[in-house]
């Protein structure tokens, strides 16, 4: 057992050295989400076998971590290796694909921000129209927002190529590290024919994931789920495997074009609670998700004055398991008039307090039901849709196809 004890030591001993030799000879850039001007080419076959190209696009996050005290189960900083760095760690890429590295940001995930979403989808979709060659694209990414980042591409990169958003639970420094693993399994599932019009995904623990379902459980490996809808299919020891594609509009099918949007219009995610009394702001955004199972009794009347006011309000299931019908949709009475008669109606005809708040919600624009999505995915479609439109009938239309 000692001399097996000391094997294990050593091995794990020599991984931490590769790595922090890694670290230390290729020189890092300055990384602030701006995209460095050129992909750097690595990886190649060493033999005359003709292998798919697939570009891997790093963002940060805790694949690219490194610990001050490497191989031990301390603390690390997110965004250390470059790109280039992450990929020399793994050389059997080089087995199944020619892979490029390009740097984007190396940031911590929590730091990315929606105007990054829409530089990242632009950067996505003009090499995959430029650059035929690309078989997929690979985006390196922090796991604490790798869902919403993930689903953000889902929605914009207007391609059927494959896009497949990884991240690691381990730093690259630590012991037993996940992300070479992931990264192997994401440029393998990039590079697959069998993967195209599938979507935006995101590949971890040999697992192959729905951008749209996919969501970050809990912090260890494994974390990541797609609650009751099921895998779209599995890494297995000849490549990926698919079972399911989604049936959601997105990829070369979706309306959504960033690439005139110069940036996305304020939404606010918000919760309803017991003995919540409703939001209030200062300065109004454009759109609210809230996510609620049902209004408290003070609630109600906050949230129909911000309909009243122009705010749109989209209702999530905190889950973001259930899916509802879409609400009523009988013609909505915009203006202040339309409520002031609604209040005067009120006196004439029923006065309970249930049919004063029923004539007065028939008076405002209809609410926004979100089907089968998380709360901050909600916020996202709905950011991406306040681009195209305000009507309440078309917001619907766009949480009931996406």
């Amino acid at each position: 057992m000692r001399g097996t004890n000391g094997a294990m030591k050593g091995l794990t001993g020599l991984f931490a050295v590769l790595i922090v030799a890694l670290h230390t000879s290729v020189p890092l850039r300055a990384q602030t989400g701006a995209r460095t001007s050129e992909p750097t080419r690595t990886g190649a076959a060493q033999d005359s076998v003709v292998r798919p190209t697939v570009l891997v696009i790093a963002t940060g996050g805790t694949i690219a971590g490194v610990q001050s005290a490497p191989g031990t189960m301390g603390g690390y900083r997110a965004g250390t290796l470059t790109a280039e760095q992450v990929i020399s760690s793994v050389p059997e890429l080089a087995r199944h694909a020619r892979v490029e590295a390009e740097q984007f940001s190396n940031v911590a995930s929590t730091r990315i921000t929606p105007a990054q979403w829409v530089a990242l989808a632009r950067r996505i979709e003009t090499v995959l129209r430029e650059r035929p060659e690309i078989a997929g694209v690979v985006v390196t990414h922090g796991t604490d927002r790798l869902e919403e980042t993930a689903f953000f591409l889902y929605l914009t990169v207007r391609s059927d190529k494959p896009v497949v958003v990884v991240g690691s639970q381990r730093p690259a420094t630590g012991i037993s590290p996940d992300g070479p693993i992931n990264l192997l399994a994401a440029v393998r599932t990039a590079a697959s024919p069998h993967a195209v019009g599938k979507g935006v995904m995101v590949v971890m623990d040999d697992r192959i994931l729905s951008a749209r379902e996919v969501r970050k459980q809990y912090q260890r490996v494994g974390g990541f789920t797609v609650g009751e809808m099921g895998m779209l299919g599995v890494m297995a020891s000849d490549g990926p495997e698919f079972f399911y594609t989604p049936a959601r509009r997105h990829g070369a099918s979706s309306e959504f074009d960033v690439s005139t949007v110069d940036s996305l219009p304020r939404v606010e995610l918000l919760f309803s609670y017991p003995g919540g009394t409703g939001p209030r702001f200062e300065t109004l955004p454009a759109g609210v998700v809230v996510a609620t199972t049902g209004f408290a009794p003070d609630e109600g009347t906050p949230f129909r004055v911000l309909r009243q006011k122009g705010v749109v309000v989209v209702t999530a299931f905190p889950s973001g398991d259930n899916v509802n019908g879409a609400p009523r949709q009988n013609a909505p009475q915009n203006d202040s008039t339309s409520v002031d008669s609604a209040r005067a109606d009120s006196a004439r005809a029923d006065t309970s307090a249930a049919a004063v708040a029923a004539r007065l919600e028939r008076a405002v624009p209809l609410s926004v039901v979100s089907q089968h999505l998380t709360p901050q995915k909600a916020r996202i479609l709905l950011m991406l849709a306040l681009t195209k439109t305000r009507d309440p009938r078309e917001l619907q239309r766009y949480f009931l196809t996406y």
